[in-house]
C-alpha cells in the first residue's frame, strides 16, 4: 500500500523530514505532494540517496507529485 505524505504548504526541511520518517518506517512506495521547487529537489535528492527510484509529475494546479519506489 502506498504511503501518502502531503507536504504542501510546508517549508524545508519539513517535507524532507516527513519523507525521511516514511522511509525510516520501511515504506516501499511513497507518494509525496509538494508545492515548491526547493522541496521537490530536496525530497528527490533524499530518496535517491537512500536507493529509491523517483518519478515526478506536475499537476495542473502547480503542485508536484513525487513517486518514490524502493529499487528491487
Amino acid at each position: 500500500m502506498k504511503k501518502l505524505v502531503d507536504a504542501r504548504g510546508l517549508s524545508c526541511p519539513l517535507p524532507v523530514l516527513k519523507t525521511k520518517e516514511a522511509i525510516d518506517k520501511g515504506e516501499q512506495e511513497i507518494e509525496v505532494l509538494v508545492d515548491n521547487n526547493t522541496a521537490l529537489e530536496n525530497v528527490t535528492r533524499l530518496a535517491q540517496s537512500k536507493g529509491f527510484k523517483v518519478t515526478t509529475s506536475k499537476s495542473t494546479d502547480g503542485d508536484w507529485q513525487i513517486l518514490i519506489n524502493r529499487e528491487k
